[in-house]
C-alpha cells in the first residue's frame, strides 16, 4: 500500500479549489456491526482505502437521526447521530482518523425542512394555531368552504401537493415528503438555531457543508398565497430566472448564507459550502460568491449528453460562471440522486431514465460495456478539469445503476409519492460491494445481515478486491488517475482549448494544462490522431498513434516536468 498520509494533499484556505471530494451515503457504503445498514464505524474501517484512491475529502450525506422518510434527509436532530449508525464519540473518531490521513471532511445540512419527528415539529403539532411554536414552519388554513383545500396549488417535488392536513383543520408545507415540514427561515429563532448548528459541526473539526436545496428556503408566504397554475415541478424549475417564483431560488436567500458565511470565516481555515441549487447558471453565481457559499454544483455537466460540442460549451460557460463569482468550478457526473453515469452512458441518446428503470432495465437494453467504456472516458475528462471533482462512491467500480430492483423493495418516497408512476433513486443507492463473495460481499463482514437494499449478484466481480491490483481495473485507473492529478494541478485553474470547434464537431475535445497536461477525448466511435507527447493515462487501450472511441488520453510535452 502506497503512503496514505498524502503530504501532497493542499491545506490552508484554498484546498477545496481543485479537491477531489468522495461523496459517501453512509447507510449504503460500509455497514461495521452487521445489521444491513451502514454506519460511521465502517466509514472510518474503509479510510486507508480512500486514502489509497486518493481523495482530497470525503462528503457524507445525512447521518442524522432520522425516520428514514427520504434516505435521511428527513432530519430528526441535526446536531447528532444516528444511533443506527453509530454516536458522537464515532464521528469524532472518524474525522480524526481521516484528517490523520490528510482528508477533509464536508457533511450535509439540511435547512429548507426537519423531520416530523423533530421536537419543534412536535411542539408546533401539540401547541396548535397561531402559536409561537408553529411560526417556525409555515401553517396556513385551507380554501373552499370548510378549509378542505390546500392553501395554494403548489407541488411537492416528489409528486403531489406540497401541503398537508392536521386533524385540527390546519395545512402545512412540505416541498419534499409529507415526513419533511418546511422550516420557516422568516423566523429569527430558526436562523440563529442553524448558525449554532453549524458552530456545533465546525468545533468538531468538520471542514466544510453541503448545503440541501439551498435554492428552496425562502418562500413568499404573505397572504394571499399565489397559486402556479397547472404546471409541473419540472416546468416550474425550467422558468425560473428572476428570483421572484413563490418557493424556488428566492433573492432573499443569500441574506441567509451571508450570515452562514461570517460563521465559517470564524475558523482557520474558514470551513467552506457548496450548494446544491438547481438553478439558471446565471443565478448560480449568486450562491457561489465569497460573500456566501463560495462553491455550487454545476449540474448543466451532469446533465450533458455524450456530445463534444454541447459539452465544450458547457464547460466554456462553467468555467466562466466560476470566475465571475471567484470561485472554482465544480464537475460531478454522478450521485445519489441520478442514474450512475455508466448506464446514462450505456443507453440510447434520448432514452427517457424513468421509463428505463420502470422497465427493470430491459427496455431498452443496455451496452453495459460501452457505457462503461464511456463513463471511464468521461472520469478522465473530468478529473482533468480546473476545479472541484465531485465523485460518487462505486463510481471508481464502474457500478451501474441497479435498475432491476423490484417495487417492493423500493425505499425512495418518490415511488408512492408520484402515484407509482416514477420508480426514484434507489438504484444509484445499493450497498457497495467490497469483496467478491460473501452475503453481502464484505458490505456487513462475513456474517452480516442482508443490506437493506438488495446488491445484484454481479456485484462480486465489480468489487473493490475483484479489481485491486488488475491492470486496466476501474478502480485502478481511478487510482492512477488522482495520483496524476495531485502532481500535475498546481495552483493555476486555467485552461486552454487546442481543438477548435470544427475539430469539436468531428467529435475530439483537446485542452491543455498547465505545465503541459494534455486531455484529449474522443466522442465518436472512429479512431482520431493521437498528437506527440508522452502518455501519461489513457481511460481504454491506446492503437498506436491514435486515439480509438469513447476514450481520453492524458499527455505530456517536452517541456512539461512531472
Amino acid at each position: 500500500m502506497t503512503d496514505t498520509t498524502a503530504p501532497h494533499r493542499q491545506d490552508g484556505p484554498d484546498w477545496w479549489r481543485q479537491a477531489a471530494v468522495y461523496q459517501i451515503y453512509p447507510r449504503s457504503f460500509a455497514d461495521s456491526d452487521g445489521d444491513g445498514l451502514g454506519d460511521i464505524p465502517g466509514i472510518t474501517s474503509r479510510l486507508p482505502y480512500l486514502a489509497e484512491l486518493g481523495v482530497d475529502a470525503v462528503w457524507l450525506s445525512p447521518f442524522y437521526p432520522s425516520a428514514l422518510a427520504d434516505g435521511g434527509y428527513d432530519v430528526a436532530d441535526y446536531r447528532n447521530v444516528d444511533p443506527r449508525l453509530g454516536t458522537l464519540d464515532d464521528f469524532d473518531a472518524m474525522v480524526a482518523e481521516a484528517h490523520r490521513f490528510g482528508i477533509k471532511v464536508i457533511i450535509d445540512i439540511v435547512p429548507n425542512h426537519t423531520s416530523e419527528d423533530h421536537e419543534w415539529f412536535q411542539q408546533a403539532l401539540r401547541a396548535g394555531p397561531g402559536s409561537p411554536e408553529r411560526e417556525r414552519y409555515i401553517f396556513r388554513e385551507g380554501k373552499g368552504e370548510n378549509g378542505e383545500l390546500p392553501p395554494a396549488d403548489w407541488e411537492s417535488a416528489f409528486g403531489g401537493p406540497a401541503w398537508s392536513r392536521l386533524p385540527d383543520g390546519w395545512w402545512y408545507l412540505h416541498l419534499f415528503a409529507p415526513e419533511q415540514p418546511d422550516l420557516n427561515w422568516e423566523n429569527p429563532e430558526v436562523r440563529a438555531d442553524f448558525l449554532k448548528t453549524l458552530r456545533f459541526w465546525s468545533d468538531r473539526g468538520v471542514d466544510g457543508y453541503r448545503i440541501d436545496v439551498a435554492n428552496a428556503l425562502m418562500k413568499d408566504v404573505a397572504d394571499p398565497l399565489r397559486d402556479m397554475g397547472p404546471r409541473s415541478y419540472d416546468e416550474q424549475m425550467a422558468e425560473l430566472a428572476d428570483g421572484t417564483h413563490p418557493f424556488w431560488d428566492r433573492d432573499e436567500v443569500h441574506e441567509i448564507y451571508r450570515e452562514w458565511r461570517e460563521v465559517f470565516n470564524e475558523y482557520d481555515p474558514p470551513r467552506v459550502g457548496v450548494a446544491e441549487a438547481w438553478v439558471k447558471r446565471h443565478r448560480l453565481v449568486l450562491y457561489a460568491r465569497p460573500e456566501g457559499l463560495g462553491q455550487a454544483f454545476n449540474f448543466e455537466y451532469l446533465k450533458t449528453g455524450w456530445d463534444a460540442r454541447e459539452l465544450r460549451s458547457v464547460i466554456d460557460e462553467s468555467l466562466r460562471t466560476a470566475q465571475d463569482a471567484g470561485a472554482s468550478a465544480t464537475w460531478v457526473l454522478s450521485n445519489h440522486d441520478v442514474v450512475r453515469h455508466a448506464s446514462r452512458f450505456a443507453l440510447p441518446e434520448g432514452t427517457d431514465s424513468n421509463e428505463w428503470l420502470l422497465s427493470g432495465g430491459t427496455r431498452p437494453e443496455a451496452d453495459a460495456g460501452r457505457g462503461l467504456r464511456k463513463a471511464r472516458a468521461a472520469s478522465l475528462l473530468e478529473l482533468a478539469l480546473p476545479g472541484s471533482a465531485y465523485m460518487y462512491q462505486g463510481e471508481e467500480l464502474g457500478l451501474p445503476e441497479v435498475a432491476s430492483l423490484t417495487v417492493d423493495e423500493l425505499q425512495d418516497p418518490t415511488w408512492e409519492r408520484s402515484s407509482h408512476t416514477r420508480k426514484g433513486r434507489d438504484g444509484c443507492r445499493v450497498p457497495l460491494p467490497w469483496t467478491r463473495t460473501g452475503p453481502s460481499f464484505g458490505f456487513g463482514g462475513e456474517d452480516g445481515a442482508a443490506p437493506w437494499l438488495p446488491q445484484p449478484a454481479y456485484f462480486g466481480e465489480l468489487s473493490a478486491e475483484a479489481q485491486e491490483g488488475e491492470e486496466g481495473s476501474t478502480l485502478e485507473l481511478y487510482r492512477e488517475a488522482l495520483r496524476l492529478r495531485h502532481k500535475l494541478v498546481g495552483s493555476d485553474e486555467s485552461l486552454t482549448w487546442v481543438s477548435d470547434e470544427d475539430t469539436a464537431k468531428d467529435g475530439v475535445l483537446h485542452f491543455v494544462r498547465p505545465d503541459g497536461w494534455h486531455c484529449l477525448t474522443n466522442f465518436g466511435t472512429s479512431a482520431a490522431p493521437l498528437p506527440e507527447g508522452e502518455v501519461l493515462l489513457s481511460s481504454g487501450p491506446l492503437t498506436g498513434h491514435e486515439l480509438p472511441g469513447e476514450t481520453t488520453v492524458w499527455l505530456r510535452d517536452g517541456a512539461a516536468e512531472g
